[in-house]
């Protein structure tokens, strides 16, 4: 057995730069909910999975991973946030912006069968909300 299929993904945790910023921003504008906060960590409650944010220094000087900070806005990757209808994806675009939350476009249609917007976060994060399209994600999905 392999370790992806003996496993499960549990938590995703972001690197950050600077918590307060980032605890602020994921509270005040996303509306997550706080679970922990520690020097240079916190956690959020989120929708079946474990969302939480580390300081890079703090990282580093604690598990000897790199402390090397990412430039502005080189996404390494990004945080998708599936909704149950296109609709939402224009409702929590505006309930966002209306909290100051700057997008890269309006939500649009895009060639994958899917409503999509996108942000970033304080630390350059790319976030993605997004739902299907009449017939969902489409056999181009499925490996043979």
């Amino acid at each position: 057995m392999s370790f992806a299929s003996t496993t499960r993904i549990t938590d995703i945790c972001l690197i950050v730069e600077d918590i307060a910023v980032t605890v602020d921003f994921y509270v005040e504008k996303l509306g997550y909910t706080l679970r922990r906060r520690a020097e240079g960590f916190a956690d959020f409650h989120a929708n079946g999975i474990t969302l939480a944010a580390w300081e890079v220094d703090h990282i580093s000087q604690h598990c000897g991973v790199s402390g090397l900070k990412a430039p502005k806005l080189a996404h390494k990757a990004c945080v998708a946030v599936e909704l149950d209808a296109p609709g939402l994806v224009d409702k929590h675009y505006d309930d966002l912006v209306a909290k100051g939350v700057t997008f890269y476009a309006p939500p649009a249609d895009y060639v994958w069968n899917a409503r999509c917007a996108y942000f970033h976060d304080p630390d350059g994060t790319l976030w993605e909300i997004y739902a299907w399209l009449d017939g969902g994600p489409g056999s181009y999905h499925v490996v043979t």
